[in-house]
């Protein structure tokens, strides 16, 4: 497995204050030097925390890839379109949510999300769909020509610990399983931290893991690179 890290808390930490620090540019920067495959940003449309000068700058000086996760709407397509980010991630998007709350429901949305991806892949775009872990999302996406599906571990993150926690861990195994059996690669993200993360190693093929509020709250204490490391170390 490979280890994406997400590193839009760093913005969120410079836009409280207001200024230029902590840069997300070198935050970057550094991820890349202690093992971090791609780098991840949700250009949102509040733009809460990753801008979009973050992302023009991004695309210039990194030398992993770049992973874009972004809503469903023109203004977003039109800027994948205009970067070309290494790949991007779909996912559902409210205004109110702390964080992604859940799946994109690409099956109450086949057709239009089937058309919407189509101009990424023909721009050399990969394209991953956020899902939530069941059979219904996974068939669906099999269907619009997405390269890629991020099974959202959001739950099984949840009930770490607890009695729901081996229903949970089943479901992202039986989705994973299901979506390659269907073509598609599988990434997974969301709520994994350092004490769950072990257990994606049970999921065979598993291709890479977005992590950050995890990475970036560990950082506090240990310095960004070494919060990497770790993690990194952890998923191989």
């Amino acid at each position: 497995m490979l280890l994406g890290v997400n590193i839009d808390h760093i913005a969120t930490i410079r836009n409280a204050r207001g200024g230029s620090e902590p840069d997300p540019i070198k935050a970057a920067e550094v991820c890349e030097e202690n093992g971090a495959s791609s780098i991840t940003t949700h250009l949102r449309e509040d733009r809460r925390h990753i801008m979009d000068k973050d992302v023009r700058a991004l695309i210039k000086v990194l030398k992993t890839n770049l992973n874009l996760e972004m809503a469903v709407t023109e203004e977003m397509q039109k800027i994948a379109l205009e970067i070309k980010p290494h790949s991007v991630c779909l996912v559902p998007e409210k205004r109110h949510e702390v964080t992604t709350e859940g799946g994109l429901d690409v099956k109450g949305q086949l057709t239009k999300i089937t058309n919407f991806i189509q101009p990424l892949k023909e721009a050399g775009i990969l394209v991953s769909l956020f899902i939530d872990p069941t059979r219904e999302q996974v068939v669906a996406s099999s269907k619009t020509g997405a390269q890629f599906v991020e099974l959202h571990t959001g739950h099984y993150s949840l009930v770490y610990g607890t009695l729901e926690e081996e229903d949970a861990f089943s479901d992202l195994k039986e989705a994973a399983e299901l979506a390659q059996t269907l073509g598609l690669r599988v990434n997974a993200g969301h709520g994994l931290n350092y004490h769950n993360v072990g257990r994606m190693h049970e999921i065979d093929g598993l291709y890479e893991l977005n992590i950050g509020h995890s990475i970036i709250s560990q950082a506090v204490f240990t310095g960004l690179g070494k919060a990497v490391r770790e993690m990194a170390d952890l998923i191989k």
